[in-house]
């Protein structure tokens, strides 16, 4: 999709000109046909040097499928919903998307056809429920479940990040005052205790050896972390095989790595149960579901899952056979399987899950600040040792 500036004529005879979003050349002309105008030349606007489009956000997506809903409901046609949502944003990249959208069901496509033609935007497991709601005729409870969905997911994202920032920002204010302490502060200590003579105790000496190094390779301290994220990102993907022990590994990672694998989880069911919910077979349901959790190591135990129910094992009997869900969980999730109702015993995971994420976060931050404190308690205390002890001993030497 292209923005073209163009010159035409209204019916009227008035020329005007104006700004348009197309395909071509002649899907542009096409459009302004529909309006009564004659194209006489067309431009492609070409985007500045450094123009930049706003990125397609989760938010977008969910604003989407909240208008959707509502248009739906009140019985306005889907190409008219899709022009009228399409009018009401500014120029953006999600804006070219539902332009193209609307063209290709103008030209004949279902909606999940057309955006199957944008798997970066609109996941598999979106197209794949909307094609359901098409077929069965409930295309409004679809977008009102993928609306709920995403916005327990957007929550959902928070809380991850969350979990990982704020060890992250603890963690870097400790690391910015042992710096400062060992380049700025100590290397002034150390000198009058060095000018002072005396034989030195170890940990005044370990102390010495720690201050000079941060002096001597201050910059490698700085650089080290960077380089080892890079390269640990570009390693895990590039090769699936580090990615696998990179996901493994994280997930035992303590207190850390259990929050992390109950968000998957948690995700896993709740997606997991919206197709089970909708009618998509549970085969199709695990296979589409595996690329959403985001983590090698649980995709493999989902299709392992799926392996398991292919052969003609039971579901409750093929997650019992991971390692992936406690006792409990395996309990519901049988319960749900003999009552019939297991999309109810999924969302009720989902619910478990959830809320045991959010009491682990809260015990993790409530451990975090302690943790913090006794280890800058330490690092203090072997400083004040360190140079304090060997004055004390002086003094009171010279009083003996």
């Amino acid at each position: 999709m292209a923005t073209f500036s163009y010159k035409a004529v209204r019916h009227d005879g008035k020329r005007i000109s104006g700004s348009q979003d197309a395909l071509n050349i002649y899907d542009l002309e096409s459009k302004l046909e529909k309006t009564g105008t004659v194209l006489i030349t067309a431009k492609e606007r070409s985007a500045g040097l450094f123009a930049r489009k706003k990125k397609i956000t989760r938010r977008d997506i969910i604003d989407f499928y909240i208008y959707m809903e509502q248009m739906l409901e009140a019985g306005i046609p889907i190409i008219e919903a899709l022009v009228d949502f399409r009018d009401a944003l500014e120029p953006t990249q999600f804006k070219h998307v539902i332009n193209s959208l609307i063209s290709q069901i103008e030209s004949g496509k279902s909606l999940s056809d057309a955006m199957a033609e944008y798997g970066k935007v609109f996941s598999n497991l979106m197209v794949e429920l909307v094609r359901v709601g098409e077929m069965s005729g409930e295309l409004v409870s679809i977008f009102g479940e993928l609306k709920t969905s995403l916005m327990w997911q957007d929550e959902l994202i928070a809380k991850t990040k969350k979990v990982l920032m704020y060890p992250m920002f603890v963690g870097t204010v400790v690391f910015g005052v042992l710096c400062f302490m060992m380049i700025y502060l100590v290397p002034q200590m150390v000198g009058f205790i060095t000018e002072m003579g005396g034989e030195l105790p170890f940990h005044t000496i370990a102390l010495i050896a720690v201050s000079e190094f941060f002096v001597e390779y201050w910059y490698m301290l700085l650089i080290a972390p960077v380089l080892l994220f890079i390269v640990t990102k570009l390693l895990i993907n590039k090769n699936s095989k580090a990615r696998l022990l990179f996901d493994k590994n994280i997930l035992q990672i303590p207190w850390l790595g259990p929050i992390l694998k109950k968000i998957i989880l948690a995700r896993f069911s709740t997606n997991f149960a919206l197709m089970y919910r909708s009618g998509i077979g549970i085969l199709d349901a695990l296979k589409i579901t595996k690329g959403v959790v985001d983590n090698e190591f649980v995709a493999g135990e989902i299709e392992f899952i799926r392996s398991q129910v292919t052969e003609g094992a039971g579901i409750a009997d093929a997650f019992s056979r991971t390692e992936l869900f406690p006792p409990l969980v395996m309990r519901m999730i049988r319960v749900g399987e003999q009552t019939g109702g297991i999309d109810k015993s999924l969302v009720n995971v989902s619910y478990f899950f959830n809320r045991d994420v959010e009491d682990s976060i809260e015990k993790l931050q409530s451990m975090i600040e302690p943790a913090m404190t006794v280890v800058l308690g330490v690092i203090l205390g072997w400083v004040m040792m360190s140079v304090l002890g060997p004055i004390y001993d002086l003094i009171g030497g010279l009083e003996l």
